[in-house]
């Protein structure tokens, strides 16, 4: 890539050269490095050169410039006039039809099964340079049945994205110059439009529905949140705007808060709950632990000290009489804001005022906890927070059939974690907790189930007789769990022996080592989750994943442990949904006829055509931006 006809490029887009990009539509160039904010994304992304060669492409961190996201391929779509200078938090990215893809990175690697919108399924064999009337360009080299071969110039990035299907194994190659996937693509097309009516009616009926219009910011508002110890991220900012504009209309909110692990989803909830219940208005905050609800707790106390506000909380940490007295304030209007477990789905909990619902980790709470959600959330707004979405609501957020808001912008100095996959052995563990203890730092030790949990106390202290080990699961009495955890995270303990109980909540900044023991024994999600209580600091961290040793894996345990280890960097929570999605199967999430419509043309593409039809049903009104002109491939 010639560096400077790709700023004279750039510049034809409507982007503006400057010394340092901090908005969209900005870019710069500095010897081998080119920096440019692409229009629609969260963080600025820079492509390193050598001479006209691309050694690399990374997102980094808009205010420090530190890489956080490698990529393979780069897609760069028309950009928006702005108004530079300006927080970004009404942009939403341009619909432009089948050519717009759900990632703008194309992360493929050669031997992968790819979609092009116009010819079908191939398979990539990689980046070729071709002659061409321009020079020597390089292309991607596509493979369809019989062995003919595709060759796409960069310009035309966009028409390919990598085949997401749910039938576990490979589909079969298109072959070119047949109506075939004409076919299929107008099939998956019909079917869209059918489920494309079902989400605007359900889209219909929820915005009739007449929820209460929150009160714009007060001044109190604005004092709290200038208290957070932190600096807010791009990300947070923008989530945080978008929460607060749709509570403030009339409509109900029904939000999905999607970011990484430790990347501030419980401050954006934190400042919704303190907005609601200034407009006098009760909060409650579900969570799927004991723990989660506790640390919850103290952070909302800490933060709201300053102000008359009663914080309760409702789980099995409680005697029976501190319960009572969290139930009967709700009812009365004394309790303002309550974080709870499964208790809160109680049916003697009831509320004066309820005014905002806030849901934490949703994939964890079952189908008869959710019936109940159903029952606790009417007329009133809801924020779903998670990492890893589950396929249902995924979806949704993906065809824009749910409002989501995104934070993958990482905290200040942030670093990915080191993950490897091994199999148990002694030797692995003693250097791994050794040279966590030598820079004074803690470790988690995760086992999957309680019966056994004694007996890898008992060989983690026969390998590492110097350490200080706490163990704690679900079952042991409330007043034991809380005195291990409390031990750890006072660093009175040096390794916390555990279930998976820690998955989500704890967070000890000092503990930035991890090891799982039968990690096949986890879904995809609840991996990522683990990995995600450590490298909340500025450490370097480490997560080892020891498999049985001698003992034949699944292979769909070997795809989960070969994704989470290969999406190991900062911000890939999206991409282990996406994973997730994949590797469970689609289920029940549509129907046996929309699944085969899926396979047939790939996850993608039709959410690409269902959101397609969304917009042509909603019509001209719908529409923000109006569609690219047509392109086709050479």
């Amino acid at each position: 890539m010639d560096p400077h006809a790709a700023i004279r490029a750039l510049a034809e887009q409507g982007y503006q050269r400057v010394p340092k990009v901090s908005d969209p539509g900005e870019m710069a160039l500095r010897g081998g490095v080119l920096d440019l904010f692409p229009e629609g994304f969260d963080a600025p992304v820079r492509i390193e050169l050598n001479g006209e060669t691309v050694e690399s492409i990374r997102s980094v961190h808009p205010r420090t410039g530190h890489p956080f996201l490698s990529h393979e391929i780069l897609i760069l779509l028309p950009t928006v006039t702005l108004h530079r200078k300006t927080l970004r938090a009404d942009l939403r990215r341009p619909f432009l039809g089948e050519e717009s893809p759900l990632d703008p990175f194309v992360d493929i690697r050669s031997g992968d099964r790819v979609v092009h919108i116009t010819h079908g399924i191939g398979r990539y064999l990689g980046l070729k340079r071709v002659r061409t009337p321009r020079g020597i360009e390089k292309h991607l080299v596509l493979e369809y049945a019989g062995g003919d071969r595709l060759y796409i110039p960069q310009e035309e990035l966009h028409l390919v994205q990598k085949y997401i299907g749910f039938e576990g194994r490979p589909p079969k190659l298109s072959r070119l110059g047949t109506r075939y996937w004409a076919r299929s693509k107008e099939w998956a097309r019909t079917g869209a439009a059918s489920v494309a009516a079902e989400l605007l009616r359900l889209e219909a009926k929820r915005l009739s529905a007449k929820g209460h219009a929150f009160r714009p910011d007060t001044e109190w508002q604005r004092q709290m949140e200038a208290s957070f110890p932190y600096k807010e991220t791009a990300g947070q900012v923008r989530a945080t705007q978008e929460v607060k504009e749709e509570m403030e209309s009339s409509g109900c909110m029904n939000r999905l808060l999607c970011g990484d692990v430790g990347y501030g989803k419980t401050e954006v909830a934190l400042r919704a709950a303190f907005k609601a219940m200034m407009d006098d208005r009760q909060v409650a905050l579900l969570c799927p632990t004991t723990i989660l609800a506790e640390q919850h707790t103290n952070t909302f106390k800490a933060r709201m000290k300053e102000f008359p506000v009663t914080v309760g909380m409702l789980s099995r940490f409680q005697s029976p009489a501190a319960q009572q007295e969290v139930v009967q304030g709700l009812a009365r209007g004394g309790v303002d804001i309550v974080i709870g477990t499964h208790r809160l789905l109680s049916k003697d909990v009831r509320f004066k005022n309820l005014g905002l619902v806030i849901i934490d980790e949703e994939q964890r709470f079952g189908v008869r906890h959710k019936e109940r959600l159903k029952q606790l959330q009417a007329d009133v707004d809801v924020l779903t927070l998670t990492a890893t979405p589950i396929p249902r609501t995924l979806y949704q957020a993906l065809v824009g059939a749910r409002a989501m808001s995104l934070i993958d912008t990482p905290p200040f100095e942030r670093l990915p974690v080191k993950t490897e996959v091994l199999e148990e052995n002694p030797e692995a563990v003693q250097e791994a907790v050794r040279r966590e203890l030598k820079r004074g730092g803690q470790v988690f030790v995760i086992f999957p189930w309680i019966e056994g949990i004694e007996k890898v106390h008992k060989q983690i202290s026969s390998w590492i007789p110097e350490a200080r080990l706490a163990v704690a699961h679900g079952q042991m009495p409330s007043r034991a769990l809380e005195k291990a955890m409390l031990a750890f995270m006072r660093k009175e303990a040096d390794l916390l022996i555990s279930t998976a109980i820690v998955e989500s909540g704890i967070d000890v900044p000092n503990a930035n080592t991890m090891i799982v023991f039968r990690p096949d024994s986890f879904g995809l999600a609840d991996l990522y989750q683990l990995r995600g209580r450590v490298g909340r600091f500025t450490r370097q961290a480490h997560c080892l994943f020891l498999t049985p040793k001698g003992m034949p894996l699944s292979e769909e345990a070997k795809k989960r442990l070969k994704a989470v280890e290969e999406f190991s960097s900062l911000g890939a929570g999206f991409q282990i949904a996406l994973q997730d999605l994949q590797l469970r199967g689609a289920g029940n999430l549509l129907g046996l006829e929309q699944h085969g419509h899926i396979s047939s043309v790939g996850f993608d593409l039709y959410c690409r055509l269902l959101r397609g039809e969304i917009e042509r049903l909603r019509g001209p009104k719908g529409r923000n931006f109006p569609l690219v002109p047509d392109r086709s491939a050479c």
